[in-house]
């Protein structure tokens, strides 16, 4: 009998040892306490990330190492955080935050914040110009439950313009993303709806919460949470008409935030909740 109790301790303590099951995500770091509610992230050096918090959080921007140390911050000037959800770049390294969360559809103030490459500027402070838009098919704040459709959580720039896909909160679930097409210009622009997606039937997982696009422009990712849509061979802004691969990453977190270091590596990280979180995974698409 004590045989089998010190077997059972051993297999007890052998337990607690263990790393903590990420999935096929290889862990990183974990964030500071200060982006526990990260949603949005974007590398311009291929090393660093340059990161956002959403709703009710500060309007700043941060420069985190793949260790989870914040190196830089800079106050973004003159803006709100209404609901930043994701983080754009183009290839001049200028930065897009997506201040478009909707939860409830019913904002009238949708918009994004253009800010300098902040690889080359110095202080505290950044600049921002401000593009603001409207989706045509909404024509009621809030449209009834079976077409909440409107929140937007997910985007990327693309020659000369922020392609963003919508995260689906219809009763009951479809599982229906919209991809529209706004100019990455100052100003005020209808936004295009150029494609439909339907991601699965989970609501639990298969919401789009952040989206990225590979230095070479060939591939576009899709995060929900535990899942990574992904997408080449397209010839169109309709993106989703190429080949697509859905990845069960088998981590089951609130992962809000995904951006490419390579045309191969992924960076994710998902905010604090009663599941864990606040971490930062890699994944490598091959």
């Amino acid at each position: 009998m004590k045989n089998i109790s010190l077997f059972i301790v051993l297999i007890f303590f052998q337990a607690c040892a263990q790393e903590p099951n990420h999935g096929d995500f290889t862990y990183l770091a974990k964030l500071p306490s200060s982006l526990s509610e990260i949603s949005g992230i974007v590398s311009i050096d291929g090393s660093t990330i340059w990161a956002i918090e959403d709703n009710g959080n500060k309007d700043d921007i941060f420069k985190v190492d793949q260790n989870g140390k914040i190196i830089k911050t800079f106050d973004v000037k003159g803006v709100e955080n209404d609901d930043w959800e994701d983080l754009a770049k183009d290839d001049d390294g200028n930065l897009y935050i997506g201040n478009f969360g909707n939860n409830f559809n019913e904002r009238e103030n949708l918009s994004i914040y253009k800010l300098p490459n902040p690889e080359n500027e110095k202080g505290d402070k950044i600049d921002a110009e401000k593009i603001s838009f409207h989706y045509p098919e909404q024509t009621k704040f809030p449209p009834k439950k079976s077409e909440l459709l409107y929140d937007c959580e997910a985007f990327f720039y693309k020659d000369g313009f922020l392609y963003l896909i919508t995260k689906n909160r219809a009763k009951p679930y479809t599982g229906k993303a919209f991809i529209y097409k706004v100019p990455a210009e100052k100003g005020s622009h209808t936004a295009e709806l150029i494609g439909i997606f339907t991601t699965c039937k989970d609501q639990n997982f298969c919401s789009v919460t952040a989206a990225d696009i590979s230095p070479n422009g060939k591939r576009i990712v899709l995060l929900g949470s535990g899942l990574i849509w992904s997408f080449t061979n397209f010839s169109s802004d309709d993106f989703t008409k190429g080949t697509v691969k859905a990845i069960d990453v088998r981590h089951r977190t609130q992962q809000e935030s995904i951006c490419f270091l390579d045309n191969n590596t992924l960076l994710i990280a998902d905010e604090a909740s009663k599941n864990g979180g606040r971490n930062l995974y890699s994944y490598n698409l091959d």
